[in-house]
């Protein structure tokens, strides 16, 4: 019992602390205002010529490969939590159901966004979400998919 119990945790415990992050990025610590004290100064030393519209431009870019980024690592987790799931639905259907998580995260996250003055919600964030998290669902199952399933 005290495996099963070790297992569970360590399977969820970092899906869950994962979905924390995705909704602590979306507050206005998150913001393109709050980012940009790190972000800038990395791009001005990557690129010292480049005028200050081409680094905010890169600046967008960045935020934009996070977007897809998060939420392919949110996959992962939620791919490796249901692969230990006694549960043979949940382990059976764990590609499809992650991809059915990051879509519903995704989707609240930009509802939440959308109550926070800096920061504004986007559908094609959400996209891009999707897009993220699809991508990564499409990798581990290239990987594991046809391997038989964890116990």
């Amino acid at each position: 019992m005290k495996r099963y119990w070790h297992v569970l945790l360590s399977a969820y415990v970092p899906l869950i602390l994962w979905i924390g992050v995705i909704f602590f990025l979306s507050s206005p610590e998150g913001s393109m205002m709050e980012t940009s004290k790190f972000i800038g100064p990395l791009l001005r030393f990557l690129f010292p010529a480049a005028p200050e519209e081409t680094l905010r431009i890169y600046h967008g870019y960045v935020r934009k490969f996070a977007h897809f980024a998060e939420y392919a690592i949110l996959a992962f987790w939620a791919i490796r939590a249901f692969s230990t799931s006694s549960v043979g639905f949940l382990r059976n259907s764990r590609f499809w159901l992650a991809i059915l998580l990051v879509v519903l995260i995704a989707a609240l996250d930009e509802y939440h966004q959308s109550f926070e003055p800096s920061r504004t919600a986007s559908v094609y964030d959400v996209l891009l979400d999707c897009i993220g998290g699809s991508t990564s669902a499409f990798v581990f199952w290239l990987f594991t998919g046809k391997r038989s399933h964890v116990s």
